[in-house]
């Protein structure tokens, strides 16, 4: 496994956002790449966009992950990974640090943008994860639903015959019990002007998954986080940040040892991912806007907002 990959952005300005498309094995394509690149743009832009304007980071982070939800280049929402059944079982999570809430919901398969329905389970219910949110309860919180086949696309499926999450991978035997990882899981994590912290996260999970797998994503403190200190998204192995809270773990070490964000994540992701044997990586926002990007995988699609505009780092 690559050692520990860190990317640490100062606060340069008002508010802070950084993007995810995804951890894994370097297998990507040129043309993917390129797509990937821009999708992570056009999700920055969008984040931006409501933070400029004096937004909240939760508004932020839900605009910057419904972008690339909408995204074939990404694994959530359309072109999200496909079950061993050949089905889009969509999580998300939203974390809203300031109002210390959380929302979420697994295996969605009506909502276009599964980020707003946990965001809606969040505000509109009393509720904090919601199994399987059917159209009636979608046209209950006015969002948009779709037939679950929109989310189903050609290389999604060809993927899934391949036996890999990656449609430009050689075809390899299907396998269960070593679920094959590639780039996709989005998620975004933001500070606003206000000094308000959220995170987002949204994915499809793994390529020929059992139908009813559910990851870290939607587990509040595995895959995504908030508090009035820290803002988390992680991207990898599910099972890993399952085990581990990974999320509420980087937020733990900073809240209780008094650790710096870097410090924090550094050894989140030594101790609960390299140690054991797993793969991933986690975007992160402190209180006073200092972002972290790092990963212990081949490579993390990444972004984040810079003092002379967008940078990505794919």
């Amino acid at each position: 496994m690559p050692p520990i990959q860190l990317t640490t952005v100062p606060p340069h300005g008002a508010f802070s956002l950084a993007v995810h498309g995804g951890a894994g094995p370097l297998r990507d394509g040129p043309e993917r790449a390129v797509a990937q690149a821009a999708g992570l743009r056009a999700a920055l832009a969008a984040g931006d966009a409501v933070l400029a304007a004096r937004g909240s980071a939760l508004d932020a982070v839900c605009a910057a992950v419904a972008v690339l939800e909408d995204d074939e280049a990404f694994n959530a929402g359309r072109g999200a990974a496909l079950t061993v059944d050949g089905t889009a079982e969509l999580d998300a999570c939203v974390c809203d640090g300031a109002a210390a809430q959380a929302g979420a919901v697994a295996a969605s398969r009506f909502a276009r943008h599964p980020v707003l329905a946990a965001r809606a389970v969040m505000e509109r219910t009393p509720h904090v994860l919601m199994a399987g949110p059917g159209p009636d309860w979608l046209d209950a919180v006015g969002l948009e639903r779709v037939d679950p086949s929109w989310f189903v696309t050609p290389a999604r499926l060809a993927a899934l015959r391949a036996g890999t999450s990656d449609p430009t991978a050689p075809a390899v035997p299907a396998g269960l019990t070593e679920p094959r990882v590639g780039h996709g899981t989005v998620g975004a994590v933001a500070r606003d002007a206000a000094g308000r912290l959220a995170a987002a996260t949204s994915t499809g999970g793994v390529t020929g998954q059992w139908a009813g797998r559910i990851g870290d994503t939607p587990v509040v403190g595995a895959g995504t986080w908030a508090d009035e200190r820290v803002a988390v998204s992680g991207t990898g192995i599910g099972e890993y940040f399952l085990r581990a809270a990974l999320a509420h773990d980087v937020a733990a070490r900073v809240r209780w040892t008094g650790a710096g964000l870097a410090d924090a994540v550094r050894d989140a992701i030594a101790d609960d991912l390299v140690v054991p044997g797993g793969d991933g990586g986690v975007i992160a926002a402190a209180a006073d806007g200092t972002l972290v990007l790092a990963h212990c995988s081949q490579a993390m699609l990444r972004g984040h907002l810079g003092p002379a505009g967008p940078v990505v780092v794919a």
